[in-house]
């Protein structure tokens, strides 16, 4: 009887390929009950760890990025925020009034109209142009004026359009009304104790061209300001950024901003030379 072959079947070594297999079989399993916990491989201790609920920490961040990025998005093309920096609308805007301008109001093909309150740029026009500064601070003032957080460009400025291109626009007849076109203008929307202007002027707006001017006439530098100027005190309308539509802050403000009937019975342009051309600096 071979002794020796049947004790080495029963007794394997401490070796053997079966010891080593359940062995490493167990070694990724949770440990029993008092015993030590299996060391985890070096490759795993690499790994970040990642706090719980980072998943909805990201989620929330995209989310915020969309909204900023459609939020800037609909400011540039559509409806723009625009924070009031100053008393020359009043009473119609007022400083700190949030309004909204629409940016469509004369992308297809219709054009500003005497007693509209638009936004405009008056780079060459009322501002001069000026080099560029730190492009990255550049853009994030535009981004947060963009969404009415802070003041517009120094070159950005609010004014009610009084004269269209061909239109002659004289101060003042005998009542202190201004006419467009010989016709005398109510202008009702003009602040309280000041007259519809101090300074006399007779002025032909070119075509393409507005005459604007601000409701708080003894506190708003306007086109009566740079009569001097190129373009005689007047703004391309390609300079025009939109119209003002709505106040839409602070809530107590909350209104539309509709264009008046005091131009209604102004007749057509008849392009007549002025008899005079006349300003001075005011407010």
């Amino acid at each position: 009887m071979d002794t020796e072959g049947q004790l080495a079947e029963r007794d394997g070594s401490p070796g053997s390929d079966t010891e080593h297999e359940g062995r490493s079989r167990s070694a990724h399993a949770p440990g029993r009950a008092g015993e030590p916990a299996a060391a985890e491989p070096p490759s795993a201790r690499r790994l970040p760890r990642w706090p719980a609920g980072d998943g909805r920490w990201r989620q929330a961040a995209l989310f915020a990025a969309a909204c900023a990025a459609l939020v800037l998005l609909v400011s540039g093309f559509v409806v723009q925020p625009f924070l009031i920096p100053s008393g020359s609308m009043e009473n119609t805007l007022r400083p700190g009034d949030r309004v909204l301008v629409n940016k469509l109001a004369y992308r297809f093909g219709d054009d500003p109209r005497r007693g509209d309150v638009v936004v405009f740029d008056g780079a060459g026009s009322f501002h001069e142009e000026e080099p560029s500064g730190n492009p990255v601070t550049g853009l994030l003032r535009k981004a947060a004026a963009a969404v009415g957080l802070a003041e517009p460009a120094e070159s950005d400025y609010v004014k009610r359009v009084v004269g269209i291109g061909g239109d002659r626009v004289t101060c003042c007849d005998e009542r202190g009304r201004i006419e467009v076109n010989g016709q005398p203008v109510d202008e009702r929307y003009v602040h309280p104790g000041d007259s519809p202007s101090r300074v006399p002027f007779d002025i032909v707006v070119p075509e393409g061209r507005l005459w604007v001017m601000g409701d708080h006439r003894d506190a708003s530098r306007d086109s009566r300001d740079h009569l001097g100027a190129p373009g005689g005190g007047t703004v391309p309308v390609d300079k025009v950024i939109g119209r003002v539509e709505w106040i839409g802050w602070p809530v107590g403000r909350w209104s539309g901003v509709s264009r008046p009937d005091a131009f209604a019975n102004v007749p057509e342009a008849s392009g007549g030379v002025p008899s005079a051309a006349s300003g001075g600096a005011h407010g």
